[in-house]
């Protein structure tokens, strides 16, 4: 290569271009830090702030309840084991309930195909849901002074599903 001593110059226009740029890099660094809280920050931090269980039990069954005790109140599973039963109630309501190695309730999990019948996502969780860009919602609701957590999920498909879940905390 051949160094003919023509060194390359920046222009003024380019040198001003060259500040412009900087200085707004600079300041939409300082409008970024200065930003309120996402979402699901606070929806984290609305959590810790609730401090009554909303909702704590479904159709009389609770957490800690014998499998025995919560079939009472149920009825006949549409499938039994020791570790879970499935509960059809309605062509858009099912039940899942999870128990432990001593046969006590853990999880209860209910789906509402539609939302057809499902309490109002509020009394369950109450505010501060995460909205998701596919239009599904979630909040999930942590008691750590009575060990257990609830959750809400709706979501996004054509033909909408809600599923309330109760767990004991491990």
């Amino acid at each position: 290569m051949r160094n003919d001593g023509v060194r390359p110059r920046i222009g003024m226009t380019e040198l001003i271009y060259l500040l412009i740029g900087a200085i707004l890099l600079l300041l939409l660094g300082i409008i970024a830090k200065g930003q309120t809280q996402t979402p699901a920050t606070k929806a984290v931090n609305v959590q810790s702030q609730i401090q009554q269980p909303i909702y704590r039990e479904y159709r009389g069954v609770r957490l800690g309840m014998t499998a025995t005790e919560a079939r009472a109140k149920l009825g006949e599973p549409a499938m039994k084991s020791a570790e879970q039963d499935f509960y059809i109630f309605s062509q858009n309501e099912t039940t899942q309930i999870a128990y432990d190695a001593a046969e006590k309730v853990t999880t209860i999990s209910t789906d509402y195909m539609g939302g057809v019948g499902a309490p109002d996502a509020q009394t369950i969780v109450g505010e501060g849901f995460v909205q998701r860009p596919d239009g599904s919602r979630f909040r999930m609701v942590i008691y750590d002074s009575e060990r257990f957590w609830v959750s809400y999920n709706k979501s996004a498909t054509v033909v909408p599903v809600v599923t309330i879940t109760i767990g004991t905390l491990k």
